[in-house]
């Protein structure tokens, strides 16, 4: 947190006075979430540090806890009472669905996951749901004229969860999904798979599950996954075994040179994959916010986010990634450069942590 000092103040329960202020609520606390909370703490301090000499700008204070679930609604309360303008967060699926079923939101609150439960007037969602990365996926297969699918999944929950998303979007495109196949070790499960014309294959699986199962794929079939099959540039002779396959992330991780990546520091420590998307997810939180204090969500948006483009629909930011594939071991937007938008498609399922 070094370097951000002057622009948010870390408090301990009771111990803020009521002065007007921007509440970052956010699990630090948290021995599962601390990590993925630090990140976006880290990437929210990074933004304001950019406006810190802007006459008006609020001070952000951050509020920590150990449980959202069971914590969020007095963290909440707490800093409203404390002169709270705005809040963003909470983080987890849990906090926010707790968050949501109050009907006393009274500042303008930007919730970091979406909730299934029906938003108060002031209450907006904005996170990094795998399953609408699953849709978009589902959405650019058929653009490039693919018309049946294989989809790969393990027994692992979030596999499973990216599976229903993408066969859901495929179905209500008007694909057709040829069979399912859970991998669990057994390399035979593929050996129905073979070169077919129009013909994509979606893995719902994380990098190291992608690695495993390539070498046994068609070279000629079209392969897709999400962002969760990348975890960076850093090895390429580890993503070698990725090689052709295609994928959608953010521009904070394919386009360090694009225009509204490159204003904004990089993290001052090295990150994981996962913890470079919540700092840009902090990053565009910031800049979110602001646009709802001042009002002015319906002049700037769409917003060319770092995150990636960003709509709103309903009370749900909407992130649309990028499209990138791998090659030769680096993965890269393709030809070089970023490819065109996706449509936004609804996001209906809950994002992660």
């Amino acid at each position: 947190m070094s370097g951000f000092a002057c622009a948010t103040t870390e408090l301990a329960p009771g111990s803020e006075k009521p002065v007007p202020h921007i509440a970052l609520l956010l699990p630090l606390k948290s021995a599962i979430f601390k990590s993925a909370a630090e990140a976006v703490q880290q990437g929210f301090q990074a933004a304001a540090e950019l406006e810190i000499q802007l006459p008006e700008r609020l001070p952000v204070r951050v509020y920590s806890c150990f449980d959202e679930s069971k914590d969020i609604v007095a963290l909440y309360r707490q800093a409203v009472a404390g002169g709270a303008r705005a809040v963003v967060g909470p983080l987890t699926r849990s906090g926010v669905s707790t968050l949501a079923a109050e009907q006393n939101i009274p500042v303008p609150t930007l919730a970091l996951n979406v909730a299934e439960e029906k938003s108060a007037g002031q209450l907006y969602f904005f996170g990094m749901s795998a399953e609408a990365e699953a849709r978009q996926v589902a959405q650019l297969a058929m653009q490039q004229g693919l018309r049946q699918a294989f989809a790969i999944t393990t027994h692992a929950q979030l596999s499973k969860r990216l599976q229903f998303a993408f066969e859901e979007e495929w179905n209500r495109l008007g694909g057709a999904l040829l069979h399912e196949i859970e991998f669990n070790g057994d390399y035979s499960v593929f050996a129905g798979i073979t070169d077919m014309p129009d013909t994509a294959v979606f893995l719902a699986v994380e990098a190291e599950k992608a690695r495993l199962v390539r070498p046994y794929l068609p070279n000629k079939l079209p392969i897709y996954g999400t962002s969760q099959i990348f975890v960076g540039n850093d090895n390429t002779l580890t993503n070698f075994d990725l090689n052709s396959i295609r994928f959608v992330d953010m521009p904070w991780l394919l386009q360090a040179d694009h225009p509204a990546v490159m204003i904004y520091p990089r993290p001052a420590q090295t990150l994981s994959a996962d913890n470079e998307r919540l700092y840009a997810l902090g990053i565009d939180a910031f800049r979110l916010i602001q646009l709802l204090l001042a009002g002015k969500i319906d002049d700037a948006l769409p917003l060319d986010g770092v995150s990636g483009h960003i709509k709103l629909n309903g009370h749900i930011f909407q992130r649309v990634p990028i499209p990138a594939v791998f090659v030769q071991g680096h993965a890269q937007t393709r030809n070089g450069h970023a490819a065109p938008a996706l449509q936004v498609i609804p996001d209906y399922a809950i994002g992660k942590p």
